[in-house]
């Protein structure tokens, strides 16, 4: 399952922290195809129209595919 992380991360495919709505895969497709994430959503939900039950499953198989992205690193200063 690592392999699959890294090789969807290494193609700019990740769910990001910031913006998500359920689990960010929607957003984080958006980001990748330089879209913004409320398009992708629309054009998930009309997808979903046309060819019925399909994101029903390809949603949950991407959450899992997917990986979260890594938080940027700040170092605190006390």
């Amino acid at each position: 399952m690592n392999a699959v992380h890294d090789s969807l991360a290494r193609q700019g495919l990740v769910r990001p922290t910031q913006g998500r709505m359920i689990a960010g895969v929607c957003a984080g497709l958006g980001r990748r195809f330089g879209i913004d994430p409320w398009i992708a959503r629309l054009l998930f939900v009309l997808i979903l129209f046309l060819i019925p039950g399909s994101q029903i499953l390809v949603y949950p198989i991407l959450w899992l595919l997917m990986p979260a992205e890594k938080p940027a690193y700040s170092p605190t200063t006390f």
